[in-house]
């Protein structure tokens, strides 16, 4: 399923088939978390905005509309008319961002709905069930997301957990996979590593789920709170001991920086709500960094937001007009901001992968690592 091609470095460019199409590694997925972008972005959109995976969320869509509403449409791709491969969180970061309104058991994690206040139960097999009436292209085990930093022997103690939970969800993934009635039943499964900071913790666990012989990896537990330095460190030590041949996730990160770090350390796949969210907030990126559109200096530019960016928004609209559409509190002010956010991103994997099928990676990071992070 996942063919590496060459190595400029550490990092790495693939190829990685999947029942719902081919994916171009490293990557970027676009998050929708309850099936739609923030920002008035359709399907349709995100095909022009040259996005190869959609994420969505595996406890928002439980609770709304709910997962068998999803089954009976026929699965996420039918049901918000997306063709090409989906990611499906397992719930498991819930754990960390809901830890206000959750208790952790053996058996899985009961919650209070942030929506009404509910009484939820999701555990390894619910978030598998969960996930296969989706029918996403990729499933992700359920865990728990600890927070940074945390005491050590909790850390510990979470890891094997994590584990545990990981074996009763490969479990259940192939019953569901063999089932009547499974949409898709080539639907792979992700495991995650933990280990919060300690880095004996870290590699200890990657060498135990390493040998579930999973469809690929990730590392989670990180962009939580720590220094980008700490988060590069604990990429730095479990990279050694992940797969070689299966795709490597570097959950929730991150800015422009981050991905092109985490691919120089051999990441292939990342996720962050960080452009739409910024964009929604008229904060864009570009290729000489990052610019906030509401700045007066913006009221009379005939500029796109990015000369250098070729998107829907930069094709047809200049600064003064997205920044007076934010001004007014328009919807479109975000709709545009968005488009311009994703393609970007989308576009830097495009300009990653290239500079590594031409062995010129270090030359591409030592040009834009720095600069994607200064703002202008």
């Amino acid at each position: 399923m996942f063919t590496l091609l060459k190595k400029d470095g550490y990092a790495r460019r693939g190829v990685f088939e999947t029942v719902h199409g081919t994916i171009q590694t490293p990557f970027f997925m676009n998050v929708g978390t309850a099936a739609a972008i923030k920002g008035g972005i359709s399907s349709i959109d995100l095909a022009d905005l040259k996005c190869q995976v959609e994420l969505c969320n595996t406890y928002h869509l439980h609770l709304r509309p709910g997962d068998k509403v999803v089954k009976a449409m026929g699965g996420l791709h039918k049901f918000m008319n997306w063709k090409k491969p989906i990611l499906t969180d397992s719930g498991g970061f819930q754990v960390f961002s809901l830890s206000k309104l959750r208790r952790i058991k053996e058996e899985g994690v009961y919650f209070q709905s942030h929506i009404d206040g509910k009484r939820i139960f999701m555990g390894p097999e619910e978030s598998m069930q969960i996930q296969s009436n989706l029918a996403s292209t990729i499933a992700m085990a359920f865990d728990e997301c600890v927070e940074n930093p945390s005491p050590f022997k909790y850390v510990k103690d979470s890891c094997a957990r994590t584990t545990r939970w990981l074996c009763r969800c490969q479990e259940e993934m192939a019953r569901l996979n063999a089932a009547e009635g499974t949409i898709n039943p080539k639907q792979m499964l992700f495991g995650i590593n933990q280990g919060g900071t300690y880095d004996e913790l870290r590699v200890s666990h990657i060498k135990e789920i390493a040998q579930f012989g999973l469809d690929g990896y990730a590392i989670g537990g990180l962009a939580v709170g720590e220094p980008a330095e700490v988060m590069y460190h604990i990429i730095e030590q479990v990279e050694p001991f992940m797969p070689v041949h299966k795709p490597r996730y570097l959950m929730g990160v991150g800015t422009p920086q981050n991905i092109i770090e985490g691919v120089y350390r051999g990441v292939d796949m990342f996720d962050c709500v960080m452009p739409s969210r910024n964009a929604r907030h008229g904060t864009v990126f570009t290729w000489d960094g990052i610019l906030h559109i509401t700045n007066e200096k913006h009221m009379t530019s005939d500029l796109p937001i990015d000369p250098k960016c070729d998107c829907p928004t930069c094709r047809n609209f200049s600064r003064a007009y997205v920044r007076h559409l934010f001004k007014a509190n328009e919807q479109l002010a975000g709709r545009l901001a968005v488009q311009h956010n994703l393609y970007f991103y989308n576009t830097l994997m495009e300009k990653i992968r290239d500079a590594i099928d031409e062995d010129r990676f270090q030359a591409f990071r030592d040009e834009y690592s720095e600069k994607l992070a200064t703002r202008i």
